[in-house]
């Protein structure tokens, strides 16, 4: 692997630099599960696109598929998966006294480092998982579900998180993935509890909180990112740069949908992220 430094790599020469990064890889995860190259991710992804792309095609002429009963063991499975992530992490956390503020990735391979790993693989993984929310969309022909903000999250989150598992997967990246992962437990534990029926729309009042949770995780992450540039974090500036950016994003498309899924009086279903379980139009007129 060449050992050249950054000075020494022409601008251009994106083969030359991308090796340079590989040997800054954390080594904690070589050899694990579509983690050594991008090559997995990117196809992965690229499939992803291109299924939005066919798939509404592929379904115009044939009538909608009730999954109903493939959508509550599905939603069951994901919010299990997130609670397990969120566990891992909080429990790793607390054993080596994370720092909630700034927490430098150490190459450490001791038990509760190696735990905090273990499970940012897990909430990376995970993302390729939730590709399932938009198949079933278009298996629904859910087709006004498929928004700009549900594809770029989708497949911009699986492509992010990629990177944090190959350069970064403990120290601060933790926080982010342990809030978002509890946030997952209580989204698809909703999504479940709708795919049982009607019946259970009483009990699902605080559908718009969701959306309320994430744009503040987005915005205290942002935070974070700007708290480390300031502070001089030991933590890649180059990750607090992109921590920024993205959440700037999300913050933008996200407060763009609660706006206009709940302030301008507007249906939901226009809206909706990743309701996957959820005819709209008939099951949340209380929302």
């Amino acid at each position: 692997m060449s050992n050249r430094t950054t000075e020494s790599i022409p601008f251009y020469d994106v083969v030359g630099y991308y090796e340079w990064t590989l040997t800054l890889a954390d080594p904690r995860t070589k050899g694990w599960l579509l983690v050594d190259s991008p090559v997995p991710t990117l196809l992965c992804v690229c499939g992803y696109l291109f299924v939005v792309w066919i798939g509404p095609k592929l379904m115009r002429d044939r009538k909608p598929f009730d999954l109903n009963s493939a959508l509550i063991p599905y939603n069951l499975v994901m919010a299990l998966l997130n609670l397990y992530i969120c566990i891992q992490l909080f429990v790793g956390s607390l054993q080596l006294s994370y720092s909630y503020i700034c927490e430098p990735c150490k190459q450490s391979f001791s038990g509760p480092e190696m735990r905090i790993v273990g499970a940012v693989w897990w909430y990376y993984f995970s993302k390729v998982l939730e590709f399932m929310d938009t198949f079933f969309f278009i298996l629904r022909k859910k087709d006004n579900q498929l928004t700009f903000l549900h594809v770029y999250h989708h497949s911009t989150m699986f492509s992010f998180w990629w990177i944090g598992i190959k350069w970064v997967p403990s120290g601060s990246t933790f926080l982010p993935a342990m809030v978002n992962s509890f946030i997952h437990v209580l989204m698809y534990t909703y999504y479940g509890l709708s795919a049982i029926g009607p019946h259970m729309n009483k009990y699902l009042w605080w559908k718009k909180y969701l959306t309320m949770l994430q744009l503040i995780q987005f915005t205290f992450a942002m935070l974070l990112g700007i708290n480390g540039i300031l502070t001089g974090c030991e933590f890649p500036l180059w990750m607090h740069y992109t921590l920024i950016g993205y959440m700037i994003s999300f913050i933008v498309l996200f407060g763009n949908f609660y706006a206009q899924a709940y302030l301008r009086g507007q249906p939901i279903k226009q809206f909706e992220i990743n309701a996957n379980c959820l005819d709209l139009r008939s099951k949340n007129k209380d929302d």
